[in-house]
């Protein structure tokens, strides 16, 4: 229990810098594709903190399916035409697939939107591994970008918050998974 509140503080933590970058940035400047990278980040990390928060959230599973399908279709839509980073579309389908494979049976977690403690584990589990690898070493390689630093206005911020919401989803991925 006590990890999963560190988890939860530490990606509800997330939302400040991706709203100041929705705040601050010039996009006009950036291109459109950055702002919607930044407010698909954004909703991943809301997503993380109802997932990892031990209480659950305000929004049913049902309601987090519905919108990680259409911003999974969103973002693959971006990606087929060639105007959107992989990245946002692998990470919404990755959490959809949570979402959707995670145990529903009994009463433990009701209708909201909360990871089933390690006892339970999440349907096809080498999807979950598979996404897992991709997810530890996108964040690995956005650990370099941030320590490397970057001229352009909120690129660090991005690379910070890309590399922690990997770790977490690897973390997720391979708990449940194995």
């Amino acid at each position: 229990m006590a990890v999963d509140w560190a988890l939860t503080a530490v990606f509800a933590a997330l939302a400040l810098p991706c709203v100041l970058r929705l705040v601050r940035l010039d996009y006009a400047r950036l291109g459109h594709g950055v702002r919607h990278g930044d407010l698909a980040e954004l909703l991943l990390v809301v997503a993380m903190v109802a997932m990892f928060s031990p209480v659950g959230g305000p929004i049913p599973a049902a309601g987090w399916q519905a919108v990680l399908a259409l911003t999974t279709g969103w973002f693959a839509v971006a990606w087929w035409r060639g105007r959107s980073c992989a990245h946002h579309t692998l990470s919404a389908a990755a959490m959809l697939y949570m979402v959707t494979a995670m145990p529903h049976g009994g009463m433990d977690h009701g209708p909201w939107l909360t990871m089933p403690a390690v006892e339970a584990r999440l349907a096809l589990p080498l999807v979950a591994v598979l996404a897992a690898g991709y997810f530890v070493a996108d964040a690995a390689w956005s650990g370099v970008l941030a320590v490397r630093g970057s001229p352009v206005v909120g690129q660090a911020s991005r690379a910070v918050c890309r590399m922690v919401m990997g770790a977490g989803m690897g973390y997720m991925l391979l708990a449940s998974a194995l």
